[in-house]
């Protein structure tokens, strides 16, 4: 059975750009995939919890020498990581917050970022000292900013340390198959954040149209919106 991880993140539970198009990104794939499988992940409605002392050093110790508080500590990113593991497609919506990602998910990416679960280490000599552990699948990111300008080229790209921070997390550990669909200039008043919202609704349709059908070729679909 297919699924749909979706990944939401604004604090915002009412006018969210993100959660809008995230929600119509799951509709679209759901109507592709009527037995299919929505996962919802609200971390910023249902936060979880930051990793602590006793996180990592579970996190780091050989798993047959896990107590049961230490399996315990753990137990929160055993269930994410599992959503990711099964999920066959990925859409998280991330709004950008003082110029990078808001800290619910930013707590969800420290619990998925685990040595021995979703990456592990390279040996001496090796080209990268990462080895991802996660199968590929489509990741689409939906981003949202005040302002405009952050894109690539953009007057503020080098403020942008949402989206770069994003696709490393992923990648290292194999979600390197990323889309962007960019919702910017929310805070003017002119026509800007009108045409933008119209241009990440065409791009998430047609995102969610291929990837719902099983195509997760995503060259031609126009992602990086202005």
């Amino acid at each position: 059975m297919k699924s749909l991880l979706v990944v939401n993140s604004s604090a915002r539970t009412a006018r969210s750009i993100t959660r809008h198009l995230t929600a119509r990104f799951a509709t679209t794939w759901q109507t592709l995939n009527p037995g299919g499988e929505i996962i919802d992940r609200d971390v910023g409605a249902r936060p979880v919890p930051q990793i602590t002392h006793e996180w990592i050093a579970s996190a780091y110790s050989d798993p047959v020498d896990h107590t049961p508080a230490m399996r315990e500590a753990l137990s929160v990113s055993d269930m994410l990581i599992d959503e990711i593991f099964r999920a066959s497609a990925i859409v998280v919506g991330a709004p950008m917050y003082n110029f990078g990602m808001p800290a619910h998910l930013k707590a969800y990416v420290e619990q998925i970022i685990r040595i021995g679960r979703t990456f592990a280490f390279n040996g001496p000599g090796a080209l990268s000292p990462y080895e991802p552990l996660v199968p590929s699948k489509p990741l689409v990111i939906v981003t949202s900013t005040g302002a405009g300008g952050y894109e690539a080229g953009g007057h503020s790209a080098h403020q942008n340390f949402l989206e770069p921070h994003l696709e490393t997390v992923f990648s290292l550990i194999g979600l390197t198959d990323i889309s962007f669909v960019r919702v910017a200039s929310e805070q003017s008043k002119d026509g800007r954040f009108q045409q933008a919202i119209l241009n990440a609704e065409t791009a998430i349709d047609r995102l969610a149209a291929r990837i719902g059908r099983g195509n997760s070729d995503t060259a031609e679909v126009a992602t990086m919106v202005a």
